[in-house]
């Protein structure tokens, strides 16, 4: 088994955040300025704080950009285990972590905004250098696939192998989502999964 980017290890060990209003008031700047234009006095404002208090809480931008980046994926981590718990059934639950993966890495606000207005920024690090990224996405989802009864105790199973190719096709959309593959129909995307991902992993003790 590969070992957990220290990042990852952030996202899913870190406690909730004590400083919800600055990450919530940076969040919402860099929506609004994206992130090279916004100050960190903006984001002071719009906590309602002095800049030294802030800069007390993170030494940088930088170190708040990070914090804010923790705070999302700590987010859309709960938000595919709470779905995951709605569905029973391997390939049931397989194809939800499927469809809210890519609709979470795909529909994110920021990344679209970045992507957008300050591709500068974030293409290299989605693109040539998007190495690291791709190891936190597919080391986190081989654990939740690892979880699935059927799947994870068949020997024709591959979970990081698996993991890759959602990890690699949740990138391809963020990056060019317009195609043929469903993002934003969910109920589409579940049957996508079903015609195509199913087909590719499935082994003879899945059902």
């Amino acid at each position: 088994m590969p070992p957990v980017p220290p990042i990852l290890q952030r996202i899913l060990s870190e406690a909730p955040a004590d400083s919800v209003k600055v990450l919530d008031s940076a969040l919402s700047a860099f929506l609004d300025f994206g992130i090279k234009r916004t100050s960190m006095g903006e984001i002071a404002r719009r906590a309602g704080i002095s800049p030294a208090t802030l800069y007390r809480r993170f030494e940088s931008k930088n170190d708040l950009v990070e914090s804010v980046t923790v705070r999302e994926a700590q987010r859309f981590v709960a938000e595919i285990d709470d779905r995951v718990r709605t569905v029973a059934g391997s390939e049931d639950q397989l194809v939800e972590i499927f469809v809210a993966f890519i609709s979470a890495i795909a529909g994110n606000p920021l990344l679209s905004r970045l992507l957008r207005t300050e591709p500068d920024l974030v293409l290299p690090r989605l693109t040539t250098e998007a190495g690291p990224i791709l190891a936190v996405g597919r080391t986190y989802l081989a654990a939740k696939l690892r979880e699935l009864g059927d799947y994870g105790d068949s020997a024709d199973f591959d979970p990081d192998l698996v993991a890759e190719i959602m990890a690699r096709l949740a990138l391809s959309l963020a990056l060019t989502p317009d195609g043929l593959i469903p993002i934003e129909d969910e109920a589409a995307g579940r049957e996508f999964a079903r015609r195509t991902l199913l087909p590719i992993v499935s082994g003879p003790t899945a059902g």
